[in-house]
C-alpha cells in the first residue's frame, strides 16, 4: 500500500507535539486528532494525560465557567475535548481521577450553590460522572457514600436535565447497575432521597423542576431497588405527594406532575412507551393492572379533594379557537385528573370503584366528554373509563354508568344534535356569524356504542337494558349499522392499511405486490366514508380537505411499505 511506502507517511500532529521538549496541555487539546489517538490508546499520550496535573486541568475545563472575554476555544472547544477524553473510558485516566479525593472534590464542586451551572458544562459534568459510575462503580460509590451531601446537591439542581440523569443513575434506578453492585448501592435506600425529591414540588415554582422531579420518581417506580420501591408505594409517601399537589397556592404544574407519579405507581409500564405509543399500543380494553392495595387506599383519601378541581369557573379564562371559543379551556390539570381516574379504574379495586360512585366522578367526567367535543385527548381517556366500567365485574358500577350517568341517553342526544350548540352556558361556544361545526367526538361515540351492542349480544342484562330503549333500537338499525358498514376498511375496493393480525405472509414483497393502490378509487371511497347523513352542502369543502389529507397519509404509508434492500 502506498501509505506504507517510505517518504509518503505523515506523522500525527499529536506525535509532533509529544516530540517537543516543552509543550502545554492546551496544544494537545487544540489538535483535532487527540480523541482518535486516545481511543487508539496512544501510549505516550495516555501516559501524559494520566498525570494528576493534567487530569486536574481537564476537570477545571469541565467545571469552571470561563471568563466572558475568554477565547472561543477555551469556552467551547477545550471543555468538549476534556469531556471526550474522559468518556473515551481509558482505564488509567479514570483511575487517576476516581482514586484521588482532591480531584473528585474538584469535580463535584460543580454542584456547589455558589457555583454557576450553565447547561453546557452541566452536560459535560453529567457525562463524566456517569462514565465513572458505570466504569468505576465501586470506588465511585465509596466516595459518594463518604460525601452524602452530594445527593442533596443533585436534588437541588434537579431542574437541569443532565443533573437529573446523574441522580437517576446514582440512586439505583437502573436495574442492570443495581443488580451488579447491590451491596455498594445499598446505603442509598437508607437516605431520605425520596422525600427530598418530592419536596421540590413545594420548594420551587419552576415547571422544569416539577417535570424532572416527576420523571425521576416515575423512573424509580419502574426500576427502583426494593427498599426505595417500598417507600415510594407507602401511604405516607402518597399522602406527602398529594399534600403538595392539592395546595392551592402552588402552580398547576405541581398537580399535573404529581399525578404523573401516581399514574406510574398504578401502571409502571405506562410511561415507558412514551406519549405516541401510550395512545397507539395494542392493549385489550379493560385489562387489569396489579397495584399495591395500600398505594390505592392512600390515593383514595385525597380523591374527593382532587375531583373538586374538575369544577372550574367559566370566568377564569377564555381561549379563542378556529371553531369558536373555550370558556374556560379544559386545561392540563383537568386532563391529567381524568387520565388518573382512567388508570385507577384499570386496577380493579372494589374500594376505588365504590369511592368513584359515591363521589359521582364518572358522571362528572362523562359531562366533560360532551362539554369539550373537540378535545381528543380527553375523549381517549373518557372512552377508556367507560370501557373499564362496562367490563367491570362490579355490577353496581355498571348500573351507575348506565342508569345514573344515563350513558345511552347522552349518546343518542349527541347523535341527534351532532352540531356544536350555541349555548353560552357551555364551555365550548361556536363562533358567531358562521354555521356551527359538527362535534368531534362522533368516532369515540361510535366505538362506545359498538361496545354496548357487543356486550348486549353476550350479556342478558345488557341486552334487556338496550331493548328497553326503542330509540336505541331504531338508531342502531338505521344509523350505527350503516356507519359500521361504511367504515369497514376490509370492504374498500382501493385496498387497506395492513393490520398487525394481517401480516401472515413470509414475504413483504409478495404482500406489496398483491395490493391495489388505486388512488382515484381511494378518493372516492374516502369521500363515501364521511357521508353519515350529518354533513350539508356547505360542509363539502371540509370533507374534501379531510379526504385529501387522508390520501396524503395513505401515500406515506405506501412509501413505508415499499421493500428496501437491507444494509
Amino acid at each position: 500500500m502506498f501509505w506504507r511506502m517510505t517518504g509518503l507517511s505523515t506523522a500525527s500532529p499529536v506525535e509532533t507535539i509529544l516530540d517537543k521538549e516543552n509543550f502545554a496541555l492546551e496544544e494537545l487539546l487544540d489538535e483535532d486528532e487527540i480523541i482518535q489517538e486516545c481511543k487508539a490508546l496512544n501510549g505516550r499520550l495516555i501516559n501524559f494525560l494520566r498525570e494528576k496535573a493534567q487530569v486536574e486541568q481537564l476537570i477545571r475545563y469541565i467545571v469552571v465557567e470561563p471568563l466572558e472575554d475568554a477565547e472561543k476555544r477555551q469556552t467551547f472547544k477545550f471543555p468538549f475535548i476534556a469531556c471526550e477524553i474522559f468518556t473515551c473510558e481509558v482505564d488509567i485516566i479514570l483511575k487517576t481521577l476516581v482514586e484521588d479525593e482532591e480531584l473528585m472534590n474538584l469535580l463535584f464542586s460543580f454542584l456547589d450553590s455558589n457555583h454557576s451551572h450553565s447547561t453546557l458544562l452541566a452536560g459535560y459534568f453529567s457525562k463524566v460522572v456517569i462514565c465513572l459510575l458505570s466504569r468505576k462503580t465501586l470506588p465511585f460509590m465509596q466516595y459518594v457514600k463518604g460525601h452524602q451531601e452530594i445527593v442533596k446537591k443533585l436534588v437541588d439542581l434537579i431542574g437541569i436535565t443532565s443533573i437529573m440523569e446523574v441522580l437517576i443513575r446514582l440512586i439505583g434506578a437502573d436495574e442492570h447497575m443495581y443488580t451488579n453492585y447491590m451491596e455498594s448501592m445499598q446505603w442509598i435506600e437508607d437516605t431520605d432521597v425520596l422525600q427530598m425529591i418530592v419536596d421540590t414540588f413545594n420548594s420551587s415554582d419552576s415547571a422544569e423542576v416539577h417535570a424532572n422531579a416527576a420523571e425521576t420518581l416515575c423512573v424509580i417506580t419502574r426500576f427502583a431497588p426494593p427498599g426505595l420501591a417500598a417507600k415510594i408505594t407507602s401511604p405516607n409517601f402518597i399522602g406527602r405527594l398529594f399534600r403538595h399537589a392539592l395546595e392551592e397556592s402552588r402552580p398547576k404544574s405541581v398537580l399535573v406532575n404529581s399525578l404523573s407519579v401516581c399514574i406510574s405507581l398504578l401502571d409502571p409500564k405506562r410511561l415507558t412507551l412514551g406519549v405516541y405509543h401510550t395512545y397507539n399500543r395494542q392493549v385489550s380494553q379493560g385489562s387489569m393492572i396489579a397495584a399495591n392495595p395500600e398505594t390505592v387506599e392512600g390515593m383514595l383519601e385525597s380523591l374527593g379533594d382532587l375531583l373538586k378541581l374538575l369544577d372550574v369557573s367559566s370566568s377564569e379564562s377564555t381561549l379563542l379557537t378556529t371553531y369558536g371559543k373555550l370558556q374556560p379551556p379544559l386545561g392540563k390539570h383537568r386532563l391529567k385528573i381524568v387520565e388518573f381516574i382512567s388508570v385507577l379504574l384499570t386496577v380493579g379495586s372494589e374500594a376505588a370503584e365504590k369511592e368513584l360512585i359515591r363521589l359521582g366522578a364518572v358522571q362528572r367526567i362523562l359531562n366533560l366528554f360532551f362539554e369539550y367535543p373537540y378535545n381528543n385527548f380527553l375523549h381517549h381517556h373518557v372512552e377508556n373509563i367507560i370501557l373499564s366500567c362496562l367490563e367491570s365485574k362490579n355490577v353496581p358500577l355498571v348500573e351507575h354508568l348506565l342508569r345514573e350517568c344515563n350513558l345511552l341517553g347522552k349518546i343518542l342526544e349527541a347523535e341527534k344534535n351532532c352540531t356544536l350548540a350555541s349555548d353560552p352556558n357551555m364551555p365550548t361556544i361556536s363562533a358567531e356569524g358562521r354555521a356551527p361545526p359538527n362535534i368531534g367526538n362522533i368516532g369515540h361515540l361510535t366505538r362506545i356504542s359498538n361496545k354496548l351492542a357487543q356486550l348486549g349480544n353476550s350479556n342478558g342484562e345488557m341486552q334487556a337494558y338496550l331493548q328497553e330503549n326503542s330509540e336505541w333500537i331504531d338508531w342502531h338499525t338505521n344509523v350505527l349499522s350503516k356507519r359500521n358498514a361504511t367504515e369497514n376498511v376490509y370492504q374498500w375496493a382501493c385496498g387497506r392499511p395492513t393490520a398487525l393480525h394481517d401480516r401472515n405472509r413470509d414475504s413483504d414483497d409478495d404482500d406489496y405486490q398483491d395490493r391495489d393502490y388505486d388512488v382515484a378509487a381511494l378518493a372516492n371511497n374516502l369521500s363515501q366514508a364521511f357521508r353519515y347523513g350529518i354533513y350539508s352542502n356547505d360542509d363539502m369543502d371540509e370533507v374534501l380537505s379531510i379526504t385529501f389529507s387522508l390520501i396524503q397519509l395513505y401515500l406515506s404509508c405506501i412509501y413505508l411499505l415499499i421493500p428496501r434492500p437491507t444494509e
